[in-house]
């Protein structure tokens, strides 16, 4: 028998991210911020044009989304059917975005089209013309999959929560009702785009291969428009929830029940943030977590559970959810508040932080892997009045957060008495 030679363990280091340059920063004529991130090696260039637009300002549900959605229908010197075509003979791939506080234009193109790029990216922009056929087509077909969505238990849980939190009345937390698919006219999304989709309410993010006349083709593009006063939000506190805590929604016949816990809390700007997105990896962030190790492979009630903290620009939330079989679903729910409450008493093992630390560490540097994907980190927090030595200061303290600091985070933030409880089903 031959010798069986002992192997070496290979040596485990952790991920650096080190310092992330800035983009470059320049301005338009009129003003309007450009953020340059110059470092391609292909001929293709990514350009987002994003505003203050989300959803957070609208006074009529969806009007945010529709008016994102109808900007590629039509505009005064394109027609929709001409748009399309254009952006597919140039090899254009493009798409609209809404989020709750900022809405934009994605465009990826190759750099020997930009001129023809930027010319109906500008019409698209800022001359759309709303089409009254288009708008009731898009609407009929918003509605037809609302009410394919409507009675789903993960969808009940998601929109009851997020009234739950925020309150009714306000733009986070409003839920979509069937009416609200007719409530929308020409008007009224000609309106909105005229108040948000200014440049004084704009940015640009340019990254990628970029061409030598960047600066020269969009300041004839967008560097002209005049500038107007800016408008002050309309919603500057923070959210309010309801006093209920604990709802359920009954669905007859729902094969599975679905389950959503959690609170509103803090963004990217309090300096907790960083070891509450740790304890949320711990928790439920990542496929090792506790929640999959207790939920799904002790105990088998579900195929997945996950929990999330999300940065938003008035306030923040936290977020557990699951979909599981009926006859589970209390079982679940206490074993969700089960791991809570150890990491309210028991200090995170320093293997497990290990392992959690290099998983972060990865995720981070998967961020900036590439232009596009460095352009796109940089924005989220650029939003926040935040730069990227926003994600060192992150990396930093992923590696130095103690246990029992996450220990006491967990007592501040995930206070039992304090979370939001919704199961539909």
């Amino acid at each position: 028998m031959s010798e069986i030679r002992q192997m070496k363990k290979p040596l485990i280091k952790q991920v650096d991210p080190g310092k992330l340059p800035e983009p470059l920063l320049v301005f338009l004529k009129n003003g309007i911020p450009v953020y340059i991130t110059d470092s391609g090696t292909e001929d293709i260039e990514r350009i987002e044009f994003s505003f203050d637009a989300g959803s957070i300002h609208e006074n009529s549900p969806l009007l945010a989304s529709t008016t994102n959605l109808m900007l590629i229908e039509g505009s005064e010197k394109y027609k929709s059917t001409l748009i399309n075509r254009l952006l597919d003979t140039w090899s254009a791939f493009f798409h609209p975005y809404v989020e709750r506080d900022r809405a934009g234009f994605v465009i990826y193109f190759l750099n020997r089209h930009i001129e023809k790029i930027l010319d109906i990216a500008g019409e698209i922009l800022f001359h759309p013309v709303f089409p009254d056929s288009e708008l009731k087509l898009l609407m009929k077909k918003r509605y037809r999959k609302f009410l394919i969505e409507k009675d789903k238990v993960y969808r009940l849980a998601a929109e009851q929560f997020f009234e739950s939190i925020f309150g009714n009345q306000h733009p986070y937390g409003r839920q979509t009702l069937p009416a609200d698919f007719s409530n929308l006219d020409r008007e009224l999304l000609s309106d909105f785009h005229g108040l948000y989709y200014r440049p004084e309410k704009m940015a640009i993010f340019v990254s990628g291969k970029i061409h030598k006349d960047i600066l020269l083709l969009l300041n004839k593009y967008f560097g002209e428009i005049p500038i107007q006063p800016v408008i002050a939000n309309e919603f500057s506190g923070f959210p309010s929830g309801q006093k209920k805590r604990v709802i359920h929604i009954e669905k007859k016949g729902a094969l599975q029940s679905a389950i959503r816990i959690g609170a509103p809390t803090i963004n990217k700007r309090h300096e907790d943030y960083f070891g509450l997105k740790v304890l949320n990896v711990i928790l439920g962030g990542y496929f090792g977590s506790r929640l999959m190790k207790n939920i799904r492979e002790e105990k088998g009630y579900t195929y997945g559970v996950s929990s999330s903290v999300v940065s938003l620009n008035l306030s923040g939330f936290l977020s557990i959810s699951s979909e599981v079989s009926n006859k589970f679903t209390r079982n679940a729910v206490d074993e969700i508040y089960k791991e809570i409450r150890r990491l309210q008493t028991e200090p995170v093992p320093v293997e497990e932080l290990s392992v959690v630390r290099n998983y972060m560490l990865g995720e981070l540097v998967r961020m900036f892997d590439g232009p596009f994907a460095a352009a796109e980190s940089f924005r989220s927090a650029w939003e926040f009045g935040l730069d990227n030595s926003y994600y060192t200061r992150f990396a930093a303290r992923i590696r130095s957060i103690e246990p029992d600091e996450i220990k006491a985070l967990a007592k501040k933030y995930y206070k039992i008495d304090d979370l939001y409880e919704v199961t539909a089903g």
